[in-house]
């Protein structure tokens, strides 16, 4: 009989997604026992409650652009001691999320559950440390207690999208931790998670974005020249980040280098930007593009990536050798990721002394400084990460007797 694997996701941001659907095109390549393993990506706020869904995913879609300070103050009380781990899961929102996820747990009843974002993670972990034990009476202060009733949970999995940790991640119940670099594997074990428990894979991508075509049919279609320093500005899926404020530092640096701008699915921001390339009388060439499935292609053909710190963005940056400068962030796990990528020198952070003129004319002036960069990007990038966790999925489902084994 086949086994079964449910992936737990979650759109808030387009990262845990697509790290989700990584994981899934290397699992269907597997066997046990000359048995396909069948894989399913469960988009888990939409599973619970469509208006939640909507509230969360949007939520942060809108405080990512509008409000990222805020955001960043909850994070980071989230992390303080009036909060502390494994408690996440004792509450009523917690608890209404495990009660929608029972019954998934007994339709499809999977041999193992891989969690791509914390939230639908926190509320297995309610259920896996609920689950009904026979002859064991009910807690009667756990008002759904009756759910709990005759539950399996099988093996769980948690990828980290970021390259930190949070509070949310961390839960008892949890088999495995797979992180992006062995520094955030010792944060994790700084924070009394098994060293055994947790894994350095990387984060994971497509196996079809580490091809692309060649840069000068990639720039040539983009209207840039292929023979000059390319600068491609970003915000992520959701085009955040002081976007519009960059280009116009960008546009008054006395280099000659060319720009393209991505927005993503912000549309506005497009608009606003086209609007204002139309009164720019300088010689830079300028392209803007919205959303885009071609960034293997794109990340292929650049010189510098000016961006927000995103993790599957992060990710995708270092896989294609790409230095990065950062001149904004959500306050957060971006943040933090910003740390790592600074710590590791694969980035440049600007400051109020170090603006992004002056590092950029740095990088433009002596091509040594950007061979540096890419340096210290090929010490710390990781490939196979999807390969890998479908690998260890397999040992486990294969020795499922004894899962402490690995």
């Amino acid at each position: 009989m086949s086994k079964k694997v449910l992936i737990m996701s979650a759109s808030t941001g387009g990262g845990h997604n697509r790290a989700a659907r990584a994981i899934k095109e290397e699992l269907t390549n597997k066997n046990i026992n000359d048995e396909p393993i069948e894989c399913e990506i469960v988009d888990s706020l939409k599973l619970v409650n469509t208006t939640m869904d909507k509230i969360i995913s949007r939520g942060y879609e809108k405080s990512a652009i509008y409000t990222p300070k805020a955001y960043g103050s909850v994070y980071r009380l989230s992390e303080t001691g009036l909060i502390s781990k494994n408690e996440f899961k004792d509450n009523l929102l917690t608890s209404f999320m495990a009660r929608k996820f029972k019954k998934l747990l007994n339709t499809a009843k999977p041999d193992l559950i891989i969690g791509t974002h914390p939230f639908p993670m926190i509320a297995l972990s309610t259920l896996k440390k609920n689950a009904y034990v026979e002859e064991s009476p009910y807690s009667l202060n756990d008002p759904f207690h009756k759910y709990y009733q005759d539950l399996k949970v099988p093996p769980m999995m948690s990828v980290l999208t970021d390259y930190t940790t949070h509070s949310t991640w961390i839960q008892n119940e949890l088999d495995y931790y797979i992180v992006g670099h062995e520094y955030v594997k010792e944060l994790l074990v700084c924070e009394g998670v098994d060293s055994n428990k947790v894994k350095s894979f990387g984060i994971p991508v497509e196996k079809s974005f580490l091809s692309n075509r060649d840069k000068n049919t990639v720039l040539s279609e983009l209207g840039l020249s292929p023979s000059k320093l390319t600068v491609l500005l970003m915000g992520g899926s959701f085009g955040a980040g002081n976007i519009k404020e960059t280009l116009t530092e960008l546009l008054d640096i006395n280099r000659d280098f060319q720009i393209l701008v991505i927005t993503g699915r912000n549309e506005n921001l497009k608009d606003k930007i086209e609007k204002k390339l139309h009164s720019y009388s300088g010689e830079k060439n300028i392209q803007v593009l919205g959303f885009t499935n071609k960034m293997n292609d794109i990340l292929a053909s650049i010189d510098v990536l000016i961006t927000k710190p995103g993790g599957l963005t992060t990710t995708e940056a270092l896989l294609k050798d790409v230095p990065m400068i950062i001149p904004y962030y959500i306050p957060g796990q971006e943040e933090e990721n910003l740390d790592f990528l600074s710590n590791c020198g694969a980035a440049l952070r600007t400051t109020k002394k170090y603006t992004l003129a002056v590092l950029l004319k740095v990088l433009i002036d002596d091509p040594s400084r950007l061979d540096i960069l890419k340096k210290n990007i090929k010490s710390i990038r990781k490939f196979n990460s999807a390969q890998n966790i479908a690998s260890l999925v397999v040992d486990i489902l294969s020795n499922e007797e004894d899962i402490n084994h690995y």
